[in-house]
């Protein structure tokens, strides 16, 4: 019913539109030939003022011979042709068109208009359809995410205490007649909290399947436009759908978007994402009962969420979803690698001791980077080699093989990465070394990476300053080998990452004996021209000074240690340099090798020098 009676107002419209055409049409026409009268035509004639004329049945379009164009309407007149030629007038005439009458006629006139109401029709009904129409700005845009791929737990590894601390809501979708015969409430909000890349939404699906229930998703930002109000509207009739379809999950990314603390922030507050956090608080905890609709938001700033948000009633339960562990991620890799064929040499448990820190989606791009360098190198399976080079440039980033180094500075890269890899060799702790090279990666013209032996969850104050002495060993390498006035801006990096080790160390765990175990800086939580904002808590003038001197204190105490130790182990230093210049890349037993004097033997590589020269002497063809 609604469909015809939509056909006939197109209908209407366009039998409007064409006889508003027509009517322009015939005002058109009548301004550019002036209408006269047939006795006037007649005299023109026989004063031989017209040059042309135009008959069409009873219709005459003439021409005089000023220019000026005229019509009239002639009736049966045996003589007027006669008159006409007497004149000199040009006569043309034919017989008069009917066919414009006609049903094919009209509808071959009209085509084009017909056509463009046409697409214009079409293109309105896709907006209608995506929900796009000039007006629904109030409507939500979560969507219904089909289970037609269907995610459950199985396809979740890494996350067993999330999944356990889930189990309560999908028995409670399943049967919500078993809590509520005992006067039990099951949480109206569970808020998933943890680094990006973890599977927050991964594990919302995955409830949603397994309870088997319609699962809407959307984003934080989604709420948020110009307008002030539509923000609120769609929470409305985003919660309104949810109960259409109750029990569901409602699934809300990057909550922080639009739940951040009211009336924070360097520019005051801001009022349509004010009012849609208002509207979100009154529809999880407000006199509407939403029983079976469980929200389930994700966020990795939960310190910028506003308190009222987090209260019980509203999101009861908070759910941690770390970086998986050794055990998560080898389960991880399981998953990733059930569609990649794997050489025997493919050890998977080794793979996670040697991720430590990664995500679920590291290591699903880790999985991704190893099977395209096997494909490059046409291999039929994936092999240990192609995990080891993937994770490389997963960490170190990939090799510029474009970006040529001179002889003088690739020996100071290598004097400076030498440096790095001695004093963290004999610093009183730290993590081994994985590999050592002077190949640019990345942003880094060399690299020394060291990789914990396990998962560390806390590091004590020895080994922080065994960082900062490991951080500061390429500076003073460069100033033993080649002066001080001959330093490079290549420990930019490393002075910056020792300078914020340092002020974390003082200023956020306490580590400093002149200050004590006082927290001076805070995170505001606000980011201003890209950078965050530290706020000072109870900092005076004084105190202040003395955190830049306890700052300087300790980058300049792992200078020194740095410096003792390059001193003591000169020798060692010395045959890992060269050794880097030779070979380019060191791996970690490698590195032991060379200091001890023992000669390397790699079946599978040659010297990188004695290769550069075979190569150059080759003449070219």
């Amino acid at each position: 019913m609604k469909s015809g009676k939509n056909i006939f107002v197109w209908l209407a419209a366009i039998v409007a539109i064409s006889a508003i055409m027509n009517v322009f049409a015939a005002n058109q026409r009548s301004r550019e030939y002036l209408s006269i009268p047939f006795s006037e035509f007649m005299d023109n004639a026989e004063k031989k003022q017209i040059s042309e004329v135009m008959i069409e049945g009873s219709s005459i379009l003439g021409t005089a011979v000023d220019g000026s164009k005229f019509s009239t309407y002639a009736p049966y007149d045996p003589t007027m042709i006669e008159t006409l030629r007497q004149s000199g007038a040009k006569v043309e005439a034919r017989p008069e068109d009917t066919s414009s009458n006609t049903f094919w006629g009209v509808l071959i006139s009209w085509f084009p208009m017909i056509l463009l109401i046409g697409v214009w029709i079409f293109f309105m009904r896709q907006a209608n359809a995506g929900n796009n129409k000039a007006m629904s700005f109030g409507k939500s845009r979560a969507r219904l995410i089909e289970n037609t791929k269907k995610v459950t737990f199985a396809d979740v590894a890494g996350a067993d205490e999330a999944k356990q601390e889930l189990e309560e809501v999908i028995d409670f979708l399943k049967e919500p007649a078993k809590f509520q015969r005992l006067g039990g409430k099951i949480p109206k909000g569970v808020l998933l909290v943890g680094p990006p890349g973890t599977g927050k939404t991964l594990i919302a699906k995955a409830v949603a399947g397994e309870a088997n229930v319609p699962f809407f998703s959307i984003f934080g930002s989604d709420f948020v436009e110009m307008f002030v109000g539509v923000g609120a509207s769609r929470v409305r009739d985003m919660f309104a759908q949810a109960k259409k379809n109750s029990p569901c999950l409602l699934f809300i990314d990057e909550i922080d978007a639009v739940g951040r603390h009211r009336g924070a922030g360097l520019g005051g507050g801001n009022d349509e994402r004010e009012q849609t956090l208002n509207q979100l608080l009154v529809e999880m905890d407000g006199f509407e009962d939403n029983e079976n609709v469980i929200l389930i938001a994700a966020t990795n700033r939960p310190d910028v969420l506003d308190p009222a948000l987090l209260r019980p009633g509203r999101f009861d339960r908070q759910v941690v979803v770390s970086n998986p562990d050794k055990k998560g991620r080898e389960e991880i890799l399981k998953v990733h690698v059930k569609k990649v064929p794997l050489a025997k040499d493919v050890n998977l448990s080794v793979v996670a001791r040697g991720t430590p820190g990664f995500s679920g989606a590291d290591l699903a791009n880790l999985v991704n980077e190893a099977a395209l360098l096997a494909a490059r190198k046409n291999k039929h399976k994936v092999t240990s080699k192609d995990f080891d080079e993937a994770k490389d440039k997963v960490m170190m980033g990939s090799e510029r093989k474009s970006m040529a180094m001179d002889e003088k500075e690739k020996q100071l890269t290598a004097y400076h990465e030498a440096g790095h890899a001695i004093c963290s060799l004999y610093v009183k702790e730290t993590d081994p070394i994985h590999k050592a090279t002077i190949i640019p990666r990345g942003r880094a013209v060399g690299m020394v990476q060291q990789l914990p032996e396990k998962d560390q969850y806390s590091y004590s104050k020895t080994k922080m300053k065994s960082r900062l002495a490991i951080m500061m060993g390429g500076r003073v390498a460069e100033e033993i080998k080649f002066g001080a006035d001959a330093v490079t801006s290549g420990a930019s990096s490393d002075i910056a990452a020792a300078t914020n080790l340092a002020r974390s160390m003082v200023t956020e765990w306490g580590m400093s004996d002149v200050l004590g175990p006082v927290l001076y800086a805070e995170n505001s939580g606000e980011v201003f021209l890209g950078k965050s904002v530290t706020q000072n808590k109870n900092m005076s003038e004084d105190t202040a000074r003395l955190v830049d001197a306890e700052i300087k204190g300790l980058v300049l105490g792992g200078y020194e240690e740095a410096k003792q130790i390059l001193k003591d182990k000169h020798k060692e230093w010395e045959l890992l340099a060269d050794a880097l210049i030779e070979y380019e890349t060191l791996t970690g037993d490698e590195i032991k090798q060379v200091i001890k004097g023992e000669k390397l033997e790699r079946s599978d590589d040659v010297p990188v020098a004695e290769e550069k020269r075979t190569q150059s002497s080759v003449p070219e063809l």
